[in-house]
């Protein structure tokens, strides 16, 4: 007879042992490059620069005060040198709350190769539109004023100092405020409401600190080179052309002031040149991000 075996059982399965819940994420990833960047440190930075500034300036009145000097009155040299000193302020800020989103680099700040021909285009259109709106400002207001430099700075008092205020106006100044007004404050700014109000509040802010330096007046043609130096980083998405624009602006400016002719020319030629090259130096001191890594345009 046929035998059949008699049906198997299985081991009965364990019951399924309840999982431990994964501890929650305290924070969001950090998104690293200007992407991350908030857009309340701009407020923070350049408040942290112009209070490193006055700090910097209180420690050099305490210091003048102890040799003898009048601090009511500091010379031209000390001037110079809190000038630089400021820009340097600004920039460290820019600096010091950029690694809130992680190690800045060259591209963060705009320091990236633009496209030639637009750009030297879109440079001379955000020029020639300042001039024209400089020029219609006068007229409508019957403006006087006359663009000239601080009598603190010295320009006249010897040629030591007319090299140092030309360095400090057409090199220093346009590297400076560059890399902190459009590389950092507009750059957070915009992560915001986007570019154009961004845009507007960096002109407005870019007019307001050169009162004082500049007739009272022609703050608002300033506030709106402000803005065109934000629109033409913007579009090319280099801070390169902004830097050549800024230099090249400011030696035109110096040059008037001297009354100078044939001297502008070489003078634009080394302005630029000079902070093109302080600006490449700088990209290669702050290093390239990798490809995968880069923050998308905005």
């Amino acid at each position: 007879m046929t035998s059949i075996p008699p049906p198997g059982y299985d081991e009965p399965a364990e019951p399924p042992q309840p999982t431990e819940p994964q501890p929650a994420t305290a924070t969001a990833p950090r998104v690293p490059g200007l992407a991350g960047w908030r857009p309340w440190t701009a407020w923070a930075a350049i408040l942290a620069g112009f209070g490193l500034t006055v700090f910097g300036g209180m420690v050099v009145a305490i210091g003048a005060a102890a040799w003898g000097a009048d601090v009511g009155d500091p010379s031209p040299g000390v001037n110079i040198g809190l000038t630089l000193f400021q820009n340097i302020a600004l920039f460290s800020a820019a600096l010091l709350f950029a690694r809130l989103a992680g190690r800045p680099a060259a591209v963060d700040f705009g320091l990236r190769r633009p496209p030639i021909a637009r750009s030297i285009g879109q440079l001379l259109g955000v020029w020639f539109l300042f001039y024209a709106v400089s020029a219609a400002w006068v007229l409508a207001l019957s403006l006087d004023e006359e663009q000239t430099l601080p009598d603190e700075l010295g320009i006249e008092s010897s040629n030591v100092n007319l090299a140092l205020v030309i360095v400090l106006i057409t090199v220093v100044a346009p590297l400076g405020e560059e890399l902190f007004f459009r590389g950092y404050f507009f750059a957070a700014l915009r992560n915001w409401r986007g570019w154009i109000p961004a845009a507007i509040l960096t002109g407005l802010i870019f007019g307001a600190i050169h009162i004082g330096s500049a007739p009272i007046g022609l703050t608002v043609p300033l506030a709106f080179f402000g803005f065109g130096l934000c629109m033409l980083y913007q579009k090319t998405g280099s801070l390169y052309p902004c830097i050549a624009l800024h230099a090249l602006n400011n030696a035109v400016a110096l040059g008037i002031t001297q009354d100078w002719t044939w001297q502008i020319a070489p003078l634009m030629a080394g302005a630029l040149t000079a902070s093109l090259t302080l600006a490449w130096l700088l990209a290669r001191a702050l290093g390239q991000r990798l490809p995968n890594a880069l923050a998308p345009a905005h």
